[in-house]
């Protein structure tokens, strides 16, 4: 817990100076919603660092019995290739002749860092509990801006698809999973690609039609302003997206978030159950950003969340 508490620190403090500098840009007018958004982009800086954290703490669920491993685990896969540039994937496959249902997961990284490492935890769980995963690589800013994310998220959906009868998957109940950006990916993802069944995002900012028309902190990744680029802003926005057509969601994030405002989910949410769509949030008491994505129940309880809903859809063929 002492390592976690100085990894949120570190992340805090790295927020609050890259704000400073921004704040510059704009007057020294800095909103509360700014300051945060900016901290979002420190985190990646100690994003890698977590990843190790994950490493040594991927074995809280053991394994199928004594001796006998849950789930195999295929890594390099390449399921894409754009702008040259290899896409990979690891697959965790459960032990058993399925068809399983799969998660493609999606790392943070405020979109210009991280790998899919990062989601090993998950991604391990998640086979350990009958779930083939998908953890994926995607190109990152600022070579390559929005939409080239989501459009490898795409791609990486198509794959599972094509792939299916290869990997035990059941091409009929495949949902998305993201932490921070990869949250917002998942989102994003989910409401706007016809395939994924449910979505899992923690931590993840939902909406950017709420930042300053002239705030910069995005520009590296949206290519410019909210001002500049209303529609980009918009497009990239899960919330803005959200109907009756989109699938259940399950978020969750830390009640002490500094980083992403809890306001982003709840007001998904929201939108969500107006539409008529399933949607819960389960808040972490008392954690930020780092905590949150490390919490075993949050993951547990996203994991119910997913058996209910794809024994559901079982049922229903």
């Amino acid at each position: 817990m002492l390592f976690i508490a100085m990894l949120e620190l570190a992340s805090h403090r790295w927020g609050a100076v890259i704000m400073w500098h921004n704040s510059g840009e704009l007057g020294g007018s800095v909103t509360r919603w700014q300051w945060r958004f900016g901290a979002a982009l420190g985190f990646c800086r100690v994003w890698l660092i977590v990843a190790l954290a994950v490493s040594a703490t991927a074995g809280w669920h053991g394994s199928a019995s004594a001796g006998q491993p849950a789930y195999e685990v295929t890594r390099n896969i390449t399921y894409a290739t754009c702008d040259g540039e290899e896409l990979k994937a690891d697959v965790y496959q459960p032990v058993g002749a399925g068809p399983f249902p799969a998660v493609i997961c999606i790392h943070g990284g405020a979109w210009f860092s991280g790998g899919r490492y990062q989601m090993t935890l998950v991604a391990r769980t998640l086979a350990e509990h009958g779930y083939v995963a998908i953890s994926i690589s995607y190109r990152l800013a600022p070579k390559y801006k929005f939409p080239a994310q989501i459009e490898d998220c795409r791609q990486a959906l198509q794959w599972a698809k094509k792939v299916a009868g290869q990997y035990k998957i059941d091409p009929n109940r495949i949902a998305a999973w993201g932490y921070s950006a990869g949250g917002h990916l998942a989102a994003l993802l989910g409401v706007s690609t016809p395939g994924i069944k449910a979505v899992v995002a923690g931590g993840a900012p939902c909406d950017f039609r709420q930042l300053p028309g002239e705030a910069k902190a995005l520009a590296y990744w949206l290519g410019g302003t909210r001002s500049e680029l209303p529609d980009v802003y918009r497009n990239a926005s899960p919330a803005a997206l959200v109907g009756p057509k989109s699938p259940p969601f399950f978020f969750y994030h830390g009640e002490n978030d500094l980083l992403v405002p809890i306001e982003q989910p709840k007001q998904m949410l929201a939108a969500l159950k107006k539409s008529g769509v399933q949607a819960e949030l389960y808040i972490v008491p008392k954690t930020g950003h780092i905590a949150a994505f490390l919490n075993r129940q949050a993951i547990d309880e996203a994991i119910k969340f997913l058996d209910k809903h794809f024994s559901q859809a079982a049922s229903k063929q």
